[in-house]
């Protein structure tokens, strides 16, 4: 749908919920290509439009969705949307405390006119030619490629009108050699035509391969010991996915207001490395960008940690009202109304440190541990910021400053803002960590990232065999 058929969609839904209401219209077209062992296995073309509907009642709001644009389906959405509103304020008033005013939002540079053109053959071009580098290596491939257009359109009955439109390539690859040895990488892009996908199973070739004079068979980094705590030097994927994590623990203003946050009652104190500076900016280069939230606040940048002390954390409407002191949305509602989980960060970016590359942060370790990715991250207890999960394909003991010997996938049980305290050198170069959710809405967010190296990283054992 054109920009101009979605905000009409819009504003014909505000005006059959009456009263005070919003209405986010949002189109997307995508395709999705999937390999495994080295052969294509599925292919998808998606398009789809669907109008969210917001009203709200006595500080309560009802939420609706309608699959389709014409009158009757905005109508009946916008109807559940009121009568739900209307039956929760039976309890009293809300918390709600109506929709925004309407403010500019700025533009970015998140939208490429190739990569909305979606041509399927720039698709098989870039599977091709990952699979001639998977036969080269001598490699088994699986992985994903997508690219996608969204368009939104955001009206209110409080004279709110905006759109935005924004596009995203991902590229993520798998590869295992003969001997089971497996390794991974990936890239995330505005362009697609900013990935190569040739470059990208090379990469995780290399993930699979031991290094020169290294044992083939993977070894117990734990030497046969039920726990550990050893140097770790984190790729950017692994950064990433702390990084997340911390996002929802540490910077959720309605936690922070509830006092459930990793960061309540601690802003101002200093909670991680002198060298650690970590913001929400939206327009940094390189990320995946948005104008505005789900409620329609422009979105802006937000220091979160800086120089190693936390700052600030985010909100929607709904966790600004909670946290008053002349709290504002920062643009950070990840749906209409603000979710029952709070406002979450998606735009987070590291700031870069002094290493040329993952190979300078290794060179002073004399053992420890190099981690490509993570895998099954949960919260133990949240407000440590403690988690565990388990390393995955591309896991590699340090010796002496350099890579030894592929090791076996280990579990983790760690906080993720000690890790960030004990952080002793990052890499110069950050680069993003695209997340897309496949299975819904296409929403496509990342974290721009560096390398580091931290000074302990509490392992608990090794996992079991195919975790």
């Amino acid at each position: 749908m054109t920009r101009d058929a979605l905000l009409d969609a819009a504003r014909r839904a505000v005006r059959a919920a009456g009263g005070e209401a919003l209405a986010r219209a949002v189109s997307e077209r995508s395709v999705t290509a999937r390999l495994a062992r080295s052969q294509p296995t599925q292919a998808t073309d998606l398009q789809r439009a669907r109008v969210e509907v917001l009203c709200v009642r006595d500080g309560h709001t009802g939420l609706a969705i309608a699959s389709r644009t014409d009158d009757d389906a905005l109508a009946a959405a916008a109807r559940r949307a009121h009568d739900a509103a209307l039956a929760a304020a039976h309890a009293g008033p809300g918390d709600y405390p109506g929709l925004p005013e309407p403010a500019p939002a700025r533009g970015h540079d998140g939208f490429d006119v190739a990569t909305a053109a979606l041509d399927p053959g720039q698709t098989g071009g870039a599977l091709a030619a990952a699979l001639d580098v998977a036969e080269v290596r001598g490699v088994e491939l699986a992985g994903t490629w997508t690219a996608g257009a969204v368009t939104e359109a955001i009206a209110s009955s409080r004279g709110l009108e905006a759109v935005d439109a924004v596009t995203d390539a991902q590229f993520k690859a798998v590869a295992q050699a003969p001997d089971g040895l497996r390794g991974y990488a990936a890239r995330a892009a505005v362009a697609a035509g900013a990935i190569d996908a040739a470059a990208v199973a090379a990469e995780a070739a290399d993930k699979a391969t031991p290094p020169p004079g290294a044992p083939a068979a993977p070894v117990d980094p734990l030497d046969g010991a039920g726990t550990a705590e050893l140097p770790v030097v984190l790729g950017p994927d692994a950064v990433a996915d702390l990084l997340q994590m911390l996002g929802v623990l540490a910077f959720d203003g309605r936690a922070w207001a509830e006092g459930r946050s990793a960061l309540s009652d601690r802003l101002g104190e200093r909670v991680a490395a002198p060298n650690i500076s970590l913001s929400d900016s939206v327009r940094f280069p390189g990320t995946l960008p948005h104008a505005f939230d789900p409620e329609g606040t422009p979105k802006g940048p937000v220091p979160l940690i800086q120089d190693g002390v936390a700052h600030r954390v985010v909100h929607d409407v709904r966790s600004a009202a909670r946290a008053g002191g002349g709290a504002t949305s920062t643009g950070h509602a990840i749906s209409p109304g603000g979710a029952v989980q709070g406002p979450i960060p998606r735009n987070l970016v590291l700031a870069g440190g002094g290493a040329a590359d993952e190979a300078e942060l290794m060179a002073p370790v004399e053992r420890g541990l190099y981690v490509t990715r993570l895998w099954y991250v949960n919260p133990v207890r949240s407000k440590e910021t403690l988690i565990t999960g388990v390393t995955r394909e591309g896991t590699f003991l340090i010796e002496d400053g350099r890579l030894a010997a592929p090791v076996r996938d280990v579990r983790f049980t760690d906080s993720v803002l000690r890790l960030l305290s004990t952080t002793q050198a990052l890499s110069r170069r950050p680069r993003l960590v695209g997340t897309t959710d496949f299975y819904g809405p296409r929403f496509a967010y990342g974290v721009v990232c560096p390398a580091l190296r931290a000074d302990g990283f509490r392992l608990t054992g090794v996992a079991s065999p195919g975790v």
